[in-house]
């Protein structure tokens, strides 16, 4: 189960960030003033407000992953890390249909996307990695998608290079997801409560 609970985080994140650059040009389509935003939105609501919900579903995952991998604080910090990008993610389908004024639009996106989904999100998310790389291993995955998703915080500080350093970290990390699943199968270990350790050793 932990298995592909991993690889369906990593899939239907992958998934829903493709179908939202087609239809939505994201993320690309959130640095254009706002009433361009509201337009592209409702242009294609439906498709749109379905593919965030994928994505939140698809960072929701974090909490049973993290209670199945079963190390000391990997929960709490799992559980964190999902809610904060669940609750920025949502504001898509939940709020956004209902918004007219582009600087509601605005304040919205700054207080749930900006500084909860995004920022927190990068960096809760960059944390977990790392700490589920101390007992799992793949280290030489983890750690440089970690680092390159917490470069995500300088994003609303306009530090030239970081969004896509953030982009190619989320790819790192997806990637780290799908091996990490091979890693932590039952079979992979003689015994599956003790994969945490045989990963250690071969890291």
């Amino acid at each position: 189960m932990l298995s592909l609970l991993l690889i369906a985080g990593a899939l239907g994140a992958n998934l829903a960030f493709v179908g939202l650059g087609v239809v939505f040009d994201y993320p690309d389509v959130l640095a254009k003033p706002a009433p361009d935003v509201l337009i592209a939105f409702n242009d294609n609501q439906l498709a749109v407000s379905a593919l965030f919900v994928l994505l939140a579903a698809s960072a929701a995952l974090l909490i049973p992953i993290s209670k199945r991998l079963d190390r000391p604080g990997l929960t709490e910090l799992g559980t964190a890390a999902a809610l904060v990008q669940v609750i920025g993610l949502m504001r898509w389908p939940l709020i956004v249909p209902f918004i007219d004024d582009p600087d509601t639009f605005t304040a919205v996106s700054t207080v749930l996307g900006t500084v909860i989904g995004e920022t927190l999100g990068y960096a809760l998310t960059a944390i977990w990695t790392v700490r589920v790389a101390h007992y799992y291993g793949l280290k030489f995955l983890a750690y440089p998608a970690a680092g390159l998703v917490a470069l995500g915080v300088l994003i609303p500080l306009g530090v030239p290079g970081t969004d896509m350093a953030n982009f190619i970290g989320y790819i790192l990390y997806t990637v780290w997801l799908v091996v990490l699943a091979v890693r932590v199968r039952p079979s992979a270990t003689k015994n599956p409560l003790d994969s945490g350790a045989w990963a250690a050793r071969q890291s």
